[in-house]
């Protein structure tokens, strides 16, 4: 009986000490992710709101062979307008120019102390950053929240985006509607407190890999964790934690028929993404976060949308298989 005692704490104290080794090993990064390099010259948009003065860091990558098109690609909640790599050097080859702004709560970007945020307010800072720099109607690419926002700025400004595209947007569902308790700020923010490198791991794993962790993904653990455990953490987390109250409390399916801007969904169908779920009773946790579902959903309520489906992918396909998302992308709004 001893050995197999023995292994297990032998296992126990292994998993201890490497998840200590982990916790050491994140740096820490400044309020505006100081100390973190993007894999482009970061530019900074500063414009006047809700009284105070912000900054919104964005990339602007010039196009390899002009084509005269924009694409504006917007991050999620967990990713920044460095995680778009992949797809900016794709987009900028095949003739784009990319614009990949950090929107205000996230990373590069200003961390108000006090701020009302919401998907139209989001939406009105990216169209004063896009009329400073001279875009008219952009290709929008919104992924995950990116996609919610993207959602309400095609609602908000129809005439002035050319296409849009929704990458497993959140919003597809009214969370709330179908059983999740209310979920005050203050319990966003200790949640959002206890962020790890650990924890951040863990989530992705399940919901944005599908399951399949590849070494790869490891620099955008470390951009989070190093965020979340730097000296402007509680900064950090209060934004972070106004954010879920947005997005939990604004869901944007309703509006889906309304869209009259030309749309094409790619969604991996291994998501399961549904913010807050594992605060909600078990039968109710069951029923949310079916995305092979909810994206033929979607593309049968918004007018004219066209479905791109990756069967094996979750809730991150321009990450996991970047090849193929790419060339799917490029396709899709090549085909106007």
């Amino acid at each position: 009986m001893l050995r197999p005692i023995l292994a297990a704490a032998l296992l126990a104290l292994a998993s201890a000490g490497a998840a200590t080794a982990d916790r050491v090993a994140t740096p820490a990064f400044g309020p505006e992710l100081e100390g973190f390099d993007y894999p482009f010259p970061v530019k900074r948009f500063t414009f006047p709101s809700q009284r105070q003065t912000l900054q919104m860091a964005y990339l602007d990558v010039p196009a390899g062979t002009l084509n005269g098109r924009t694409a504006v690609l917007l991050h999620g909640k967990n990713f920044c307008a460095a995680t778009w790599e992949s797809q900016i050097r794709a987009l900028s080859a095949a003739g784009y120019r990319v614009i990949a702004p950090d929107q205000i709560g996230f990373c590069k970007s200003s961390k108000p102390a006090a701020y009302q945020f919401t998907f139209r307010q989001l939406a009105e800072n990216t169209h004063a950053l896009l009329e400073q720099l001279g875009v008219e109607r952009p290709i929008l690419v919104g992924h995950s929240t990116g996609g919610m926002l993207a959602a309400h700025y095609a609602l908000l400004y129809p005439k002035a985006v050319e296409q849009l595209v929704l990458v497993n947007p959140v919003g597809l569902e009214d969370w709330s509607a179908k059983g999740l308790p209310p979920i005050s700020l203050a319990q966003w923010y200790q949640r959002e407190l206890k962020t790890s490198a650990e924890s951040i791991r863990a989530y992705e794993t399940g919901t944005y890999y599908a399951g399949q962790w590849e070494p790869r993904y490891e620099p955008w653990v470390t951009m989070l964790a190093g965020l979340n455990s730097g000296p402007g953490k509680e900064a950090v987390a209060w934004d972070s934690a106004l954010v879920y109250d947005m997005i939990v409390t604004e869901p944007v399916v309703y509006r889906f028929p309304q869209i009259a801007v030309p749309t094409l969904l790619m969604i991996g169908q291994k998501d399961n993404t549904a913010i807050g779920k594992d605060l909600a009773p078990p039968e109710v946790r069951a029923s949310l976060g079916h995305y092979a579902e909810l994206g033929r959903a979607a593309a049968q309520a918004i007018p004219g949308a066209r479905l791109v489906e990756f069967p094996n992918l979750g809730h991150a396909p321009q990450m996991s298989d970047p090849e193929g998302f790419n060339k799917a992308l490029i396709e899709g709004i090549a085909a106007r």
